[in-house]
């Protein structure tokens, strides 16, 4: 069904590319549509080798330098005349022998190779995947796009690719199309309007020389002066590899991994297994899935757990205290050093995914996290009338709040007299308030009616 949708897309925009002209000074005539191709020619272009389109976007991970080792070889078995790279990428997460190898197998596939960047204006080649567009049979850009940052350049069958005098300002810059263009980086001679969809990309191929063969991608009709093209198929990462390649993208991996470890940090509060602990397990090893796929930084992702756990001291006692600043600070710090740049690589957070984040995890722990624990306690389905009349001690003085321990665990507590309780004396449960537990001292207090036992006098 993707695929499906994605396919009629990009029809659609086939169909409107042909509209997307000037509209002439209107005038008393109508001027008449153009004649449609004949059937003589639709039937030759039929004849013709396919060509396959694959869609390349985001960072190069594994996955994504897999689908494209596949999608050669698959379409060479397939017999097709060439598949066109739709690139979109802003770097590579690979290594770089491995984007070597990926380069081999570019420059010695059996079929022709084009790279496309495109489909939008926003598109981008930066970094190691830039280095494509000079192995690649023919390459073409869409108007507006941008290639460069391509680091040191890497070697093909023993030999360093090659920019031409363009190769140093690629280096560490970047050119538009029209720049591009003119220092001969793109391998194929456009007009101003570039190459502005697959079936522009599909006809600008036709007649190139590739492989020692001379492509044959549009049939000429000479009654009508249009052109057919050939057979067009578009190919994308499956179900599976499109979820994990967006997993493995730095903003979300990074709010899959905040999300999983809060949601971890809510259920841990409440009372049994539910739904937010399945769901936080969940976006939590997808999250540590993405961030092994990126260059991140160990020590802020530690950091970053130790946030969570100071989050947790405050959560217990229901008040966001000493710690929450702690956890607030060390959540910072842990999201602004996340990731680490790779020559030629844009890697960050955006800046709008970090406000998020960091604003997000801020209002769930000093707001919602304590608001739901004392909404747990002051339950009566879950309430501890059982802790009333229970003997404890003051782990710490209580005047007049302070830390009981009672059942072997340690409370907020609060005495509900003037004397204060020291720590280490007795003490008697009398109350609950919420997370609170109202205490009283043992010497004198008052005693629970389950504590009462028959008196000789009775």
């Amino acid at each position: 069904m993707r695929r499906l949708a994605i396919a009629l897309l990009i029809g659609s925009v086939l169909s409107l590319s042909g509209l997307a002209r000037p509209a002439a000074a209107q005038s008393d005539t109508t001027t008449p549509a153009p004649a449609a191709p004949s059937d003589d020619s639709t039937a030759i272009a039929t004849t013709l080798a396919p060509v396959d389109v694959l869609q390349v976007s985001g960072l190069f991970d594994e996955i994504i330098v897999n689908s494209i080792e596949q999608a050669i070889d698959r379409s060479a078995a397939a017999g097709s005349q060439a598949l066109i790279l739709q690139l979109n990428s802003g770097g590579a997460v690979v290594s770089r022998e491995r984007m070597g190898e990926l380069l081999d197998k570019v420059a010695n596939a059996p079929i022709a190779i084009g790279v496309w960047v495109g489909q939008s204006r926003s598109a981008r080649a930066y970094g190691l995947p830039a280095q494509l567009m000079a192995v690649a049979d023919v390459t073409a850009m869409v108007p507006g796009s941008r290639i460069g940052y391509t680091g040191d350049l890497l070697s093909v069958n023993g030999k360093p690719v090659d920019f031409g005098a363009a190769s140093g300002d690629l280096r560490s810059g970047s050119m538009a199309f029209q720049d591009a263009r003119a220092a001969g980086v793109l391998k194929l001679t456009t007009t101003d309007e570039g190459v502005p969809t697959v079936r522009s990309m599909v006809a600008a191929m036709d007649g190139a020389e590739a492989r020692g063969k001379t492509l044959d991608t549009v049939v000429h009709d000479n009654a009508t002066a249009q052109g057919v093209s050939t057979l067009v198929r578009f190919n994308g990462l499956g179900l599976l590899d499109e979820l994990m390649h967006t997993v493995a993208s730095p903003e979300m991996a990074y709010l899959l991994f905040i999300i999983g470890m809060a949601l971890l940090v809510f259920e841990f509060f409440t009372a049994g297994v539910g739904v937010a602990g399945v769901v936080g397990a969940v976006c939590f090893i997808l999250g540590c899935y993405g961030l092994a796929a990126l260059p991140t930084r160990p020590l802020a992702v530690a950091v970053m757990v130790l946030a969570m756990l100071a989050f947790a001291i405050d959560t217990q006692v229901g008040v966001p205290r000493f710690w929450t600043g702690v956890g607030i600070v060390l959540f910072v710090l842990g999201s602004w050093f996340l990731f680490r740049n790779l020559p030629g690589t844009n890697l960050r957070v955006g800046w709008l995914t970090l406000a998020v984040g960091i604003v997000g995890m801020v209002l769930t722990f000093v707001v919602g996290m304590p608001s739901m624990v004392r909404t747990r306690f002051a339950t009566p389905t879950i309430g501890r009338e059982w802790m009333l009349g229970m003997a404890g001690t003051a782990a710490a003085t209580i005047s007049p709040t302070g830390v009981a321990e009672v059942g072997g665990a340690k409370w907020r507590a609060r005495t509900n007299r003037a004397t204060p309780i020291a720590a280490g004396e007795a003490l008697r449960v009398i109350g609950i308030d919420g997370v609170t537990l109202d205490v009283e001292p043992e010497d004198g207090a008052a005693r629970d009616y389950r504590d009462r036992r028959a008196t000789p006098d009775a």
